[in-house]
């Protein structure tokens, strides 16, 4: 049986196994114990083995796992070629699945490694995580925004120009906003697409801001809270959905009080062909509370309609 196997080390660097650049990143020069096990199940590092050049096999223990690690694991699984993907991850014991894509491999690494985003409620930001499943219903996946949860399902996550045409022909294009990030990171969300309902900047910014950072946005105490949802979704792979209370200044009102309102917002995170990831922020309002009766809390967009 032949097999190659490298680790990943807690910093995202690969190294070889026993190599003096492993000891290095252990802190052990001379361990006599079991040194690569000891470093997966409580360094963060991962194994990645390939075997025949059938199976790529990846060992970790998700709740270690840094996303420096996570996106060197991805970069070499994209090239990996096997036919066959085993991930064999720690919990209270060892689980193991199998894959034959690699895709599918990477969104499930993502999923384990990821911890549930759940901000603190604030003065002016406040969300109810709500199941996105119900999305899928019979009841709801033909209207709203269950029909871009269903075609999130059934394109598999991978972007392309009939997410748009899609949301055109069903008045979700207004509502929607996307989202990618810079360089190869998730750190850094910049728009890519504001549909015109979103006038909480005013329609300059609609156009100007594409390619800015959403943390620069003029509200920034928003644009860095909005960004820490986006940066969690990229990184889980995982579809998010939410009731959100929000309270923002609308660029056309100012020297006016703050809008309060209450809407349903689902992200849900794409891969394109080049491999980039985006962002789709789809919203649908509940309740506008303009005379701010409700604890001022949380908002995303000023909506058109």
């Amino acid at each position: 049986m032949q097999q190659l196997t490298m680790v990943v080390t807690a910093d995202g660097k690969w190294v070889l196994p026993d190599s003096e650049e492993f000891l290095t990143a252990l802190g052990d020069p001379e361990p006599d114990y079991d040194a690569l096990g000891f470093a997966i199940r409580n360094l963060g590092f991962v194994k990645f083995q390939v075997i025949d050049r059938i199976v790529t096999e990846v060992e970790l223990h998700p709740r270690n796992v840094d996303l420096r690690a996570l996106q060197a694991l991805e970069r070499l699984l994209e090239a990996a070629g096997t036919n066959l993907f085993r991930i064999k991850y720690l919990e209270d014991e060892w689980h193991s699945e199998i894959s034959a894509s690699a895709e599918h491999t990477m969104a499930r690494l993502r999923e384990l490694c990821t911890p549930v985003f759940e901000p603190p409620a604030t003065e002016r930001f406040r969300t109810e995580a709500l199941d996105h499943d119900k999305l899928f219903s019979r009841a709801l996946r033909t209207e709203g925004l269950g029909l871009m949860a269903m075609k999130w399902r059934v394109a598999f996550g991978n972007f392309d120009s009939s997410v748009l045409g899609l949301a055109g022909r069903n008045d979700l294009l207004p509502l929607t906003a996307i989202i990618g990030f810079d360089h190869s990171s998730y750190e850094t969300p910049v728009w890519r697409f504001l549909g015109e309902g979103h006038r909480w900047a005013g329609p300059e910014y609609q156009v100007n801001g594409i390619g800015d950072k959403v943390e620069n946005i003029p509200d920034k105490e928003y644009g860095h809270w909005a960004a820490e949802f986006h940066q969690a979704v990229a990184t889980s792979g995982q579809p998010r959905y939410d009731l959100v209370t929000a309270s923002t200044q609308i660029a056309q009102e100012k020297g006016k009080p703050r809008r309060t309102l209450r809407y349903e917002r689902l992200l849900l995170p794409w891969r394109t062909a080049s491999g980039e990831v985006l962002i789709t922020s789809c919203a649908k309002k509940v309740e506008t509370d303009r005379d701010a009766n409700l604890p001022s809390d949380a908002l995303e967009s000023s909506f058109a309609k």
